[in-house]
């Protein structure tokens, strides 16, 4: 059984794919057999050392943090899945391990898989649809009839930002890259800006919610974007817009909680039919390595990225 992991935090030449043996599960945790999981930014991110202060400095290390599959054993004190259930979820960041056949995980943050999803379209949602759900949910308060700008909207998260609240009946303008314009017109949005052009003036005091989905607006362009009252919710943060958070009622920077209750709002709504985030690519164990260090390197998917075991 192999997986994919690193000895020393770095760039994608670091990455291997490696034998290695899966320690047995704590009291409040299962092990889960892997149909597939899902690429997220954040995986490099984690790899490359940008978080080390909480993921520690034990090696090697695994890669890969969202994935589907079916529960091989439980920890004493989990009650809530037994062998042969399908769930979905995440692994905990300081420890990740995804991108392998096998995995353990806490009990805390899997969710039974709806029989209506796809092993795969369920590996899809935890991170993007989480970071969706608690950006325009519980950080911004998107309400009915609001006018919401989405920076970024034709990427895994700003795509499930269309799907919540389109959900919710906001009215929604997506900034996208001239590639997906066309793309981003068939998903009904009132507006869509090519976000290699300036942002139109007329636009300024548009907007109740501004979610920047991708990283890319500075402190400045929201401000002027959106009204009196206005929020502008970000998931990339940096120093200036971390400083901004702190003495601004209307800055708001969002580190999703991954916790079941929250992925569970997500996959409901995703076998309701309400949310689905399109699958780009899939590639297998072997091929991992080199998709990863493309997507690190700029490459663009109009959608996820799928590992499949």
């Amino acid at each position: 059984m192999e997986r994919l992991e690193y000895d020393a935090y770095g760039g994608p030449d670091v990455v291997r794919v490696r034998p290695f043996a899966l320690r047995e599960p704590r009291a409040d945790e299962l092990v889960v057999r892997v149909a597939a999981a899902s690429i997220n930014p954040m995986d490099w991110k984690i790899r490359s050392g940008t978080m080390k202060m909480m993921t520690g400095s034990s090696f090697p290390r695994a890669m890969g943090t969202d994935f589907a599959g079916t529960v091989e054993a439980v920890g004493a004190k989990v009650s809530e899945f037994k062998p042969g259930d399908a769930v979905v979820g995440t692994v905990p960041m300081k420890e990740s391990g995804a991108f392998a056949p096998r995995l353990v995980t806490k009990h805390n943050l899997v969710v039974e898989k709806p029989d209506s999803l796809s092993f795969a379209e369920a590996a899809s949602l935890p991170i993007a649809g989480v970071t969706a759900w608690h950006a325009l949910v519980k950080s911004a308060g998107l309400r009915r009839g609001q006018k919401l700008l989405i920076n970024g909207a034709m990427g895994a998260v700003g795509r499930a930002a269309i799907e919540i609240a389109r959900e919710i009946g906001a009215d929604i303008t997506g900034r996208v890259g001239p590639e997906s314009a066309s793309q981003a017109r068939l998903l009904g949005l009132s507006r869509v800006l090519d976000y290699t052009q300036p942002l139109p003036p007329s636009l300024n005091g548009t907007f109740d919610v501004v979610f920047d989905a991708n990283g890319s607006l500075s402190v400045s362009d929201g401000d002027q974007l959106i009204k009196r009252g206005g929020v502008i919710v970000d998931i990339v943060p940096t120093q200036s817009k971390f400083l901004k958070a702190l003495v601004s009622r209307s800055h708001k920077l969002v580190f999703a909680d991954m916790k079941s209750d929250n992925l569970r709002r997500v996959v409901d709504l995703a076998a309701a039919g309400k949310l689905a985030i399109p699958i780009a690519q899939t590639v297998s164990l072997p091929d991992a390595p080199a998709l990863l260090a493309s997507l690190e390197q700029g490459k663009r998917l109009s959608g996820k990225a799928i590992i499949a075991f």
